[in-house]
């Protein structure tokens, strides 16, 4: 993508990578509007970037979503990146009941968040004189955390998602672009130092490298063979991740 001049929405753009995001393109000069439920955070955020927009939105809205999307289409008429981050990951376990309103909240956020977002901005997008679309994945979608299975989950039906899209917008302005992010050092989990994790800034910034390219999925270097994992052998480096954290689980 061109990585300056751009108006660009980030959900979830309060915190973590969404926040880390929202501030790499605003030094860069581009008009950068963080999207979140809390206003409190939204105010901090911009406060502490000054030119930086904000608007609240709950990805879980429906209804939320098209109201939003008409104002933003109204107030910045020169949109033309969509930025699809926002996510909530609560660990669950597969092997007993899961628990339906918390299961239907996850399938909600991560994958008809999206899809609802760019549905409601696509027409928008398309008249731009350029346009992308980047939808915020994880490796988890092709090396499922077992512990949080309905995350992981909505993380590769996002990615199976992705492939369509971009494949019915090649002949049009807009393009899409994944990022499968590893395991970061947020609150998306809990922030903790863990030397498992990679760093935030390291991640931003190697991040923006590949998305300043024409690559249609940036995979940091360090989570490349976790990508190339699935296959029909994929089992045998599933289990093994998924054992090792067993060993040394996650802190929550």
């Amino acid at each position: 993508m061109q990585m300056t001049g751009n108006t660009i929405l980030i959900t979830g753009g309060t915190s973590g990578i969404g926040r880390g995001f929202a501030e790499a393109f605003h030094k860069l000069g581009n008009h950068v509007i963080v999207a979140g439920r809390r206003r409190a955070l939204l105010d901090e955020v911009t406060a502490a970037n000054p030119g930086m927009s904000s608007v609240e939105l709950d990805i879980g809205d429906a209804g939320a979503i098209g109201a939003v999307a008409r104002e933003l289409i109204q107030e910045f008429p020169a949109l033309n990146v969509l930025f699809n981050n926002a996510g909530i990951m609560p660990f669950d376990d597969a092997s007993g009941p899961i628990d339906d309103a918390v299961a239907q909240a996850v399938l909600t956020t991560n994958l008809l968040g999206p899809i609802r977002m760019t549905s409601a901005l696509i027409e928008h997008l398309k008249v731009q004189p350029r346009a992308t679309i980047i939808n915020n994945t994880s490796v988890l979608a092709f090396m499922p955390l077992a512990t949080t299975a309905v995350y992981s989950a909505s993380k590769a039906a996002l990615h199976a998602y992705t492939l369509s899209q971009r494949f019915m917008l090649r002949h049009t302005r807009v393009t899409v672009q994944e990022v499968a992010p590893p395991w970061v050092d947020t609150d998306l989990i809990k922030k903790s130092g863990d030397p498992r994790a990679m760093p935030l800034d390291a991640f931003i910034a190697e991040t923006m490298k590949g998305l300043a390219t024409e690559v249609e999925e940036v995979v940091v270097e360090a989570a490349r063979p976790v990508r190339a994992n699935p296959g029909p052998n994929e089992h045998a480096m599933i289990n093994a991740f998924n054992t090792s954290l067993l060993a040394n689980p996650i802190p929550v």
